[in-house]
């Protein structure tokens, strides 16, 4: 009993590292996908310790399967019954959907894309004079899904032709109509939608 119990308990503190660790990247998605401004910056401050958290979470999934496959001793001197069925919560099937589970947890930046509406094809018509360009430079962006969420963002933004944000960087370029968005639109797509801090905008691509 007491090693059915360790098990457990090994598979939730995987599922609760796993978590910590993708918690920087799912919450700028969600703050779009529900609309609520600002949380992206909650957990930003885990990006930092994010590889500890992917290796700690891979060594205790790892831990868990060696225990599971790991032939168990026979008790010579054990006469007792040992034909009883383990409940589900002690099988290598429940195990295997808490590795997917992680495994899902954990590559979220790379699929985090497939949340969000695809951006209208519409064709915007813009006069040549009033088309310009600005780079962003942006803090608090710790992944793909960061990127994804702050194009969401400034593309939502009227006037705004095309957004590409890189988080590597920490930057964002936008081309846009300046008759009809600027700076202060910027800041609020980047601050109050998504809940990055928008440093410094400057004219042109850089």
């Amino acid at each position: 009993m007491d090693t059915k119990a360790t098990s457990n308990k090994t598979l939730w503190a995987t599922l609760l590292v796993a978590a910590a660790a993708s918690l920087c990247c799912i919450t700028p998605v969600l703050g779009i996908l529900a609309g609520i401004g600002g949380i992206a910056s909650v957990f930003s401050w885990l990006e930092p310790f994010r590889p500890y958290l992917i290796g700690f979470t891979v060594l205790i999934l790892g831990y868990a399967w060696f225990k599971k496959l790991k032939p168990a001793k026979a008790d010579a001197d054990c006469a007792c019954e040992t034909d009883e069925k383990p409940s589900f919560w002690h099988t290598k099937a429940f195990l295997g959907v808490i590795t997917v589970f992680v495994a899902l947890l954990l590559t979220f930046p790379s699929y985090s894309g497939i949340f969000f509406r695809t951006a209208a094809t519409a064709p915007i018509i813009v006069e040549k004079e009033n088309i310009a360009m600005a780079t962003l430079h942006i803090q608090g962006m710790t992944c793909s899904g960061c990127e994804q969420s702050i194009n969401t963002a400034l593309r939502d933004k009227p006037g705004v032709i095309e957004s590409r944000a890189d988080y590597q960087r920490g930057m964002a370029w936008v081309k846009y109509d300046k008759s009809k968005t600027g700076s202060a639109d910027f800041r609020d797509a980047v601050e109050k939608t998504v809940g990055y801090k928008l440093s410094a905008v400057e004219a042109g691509h850089k």
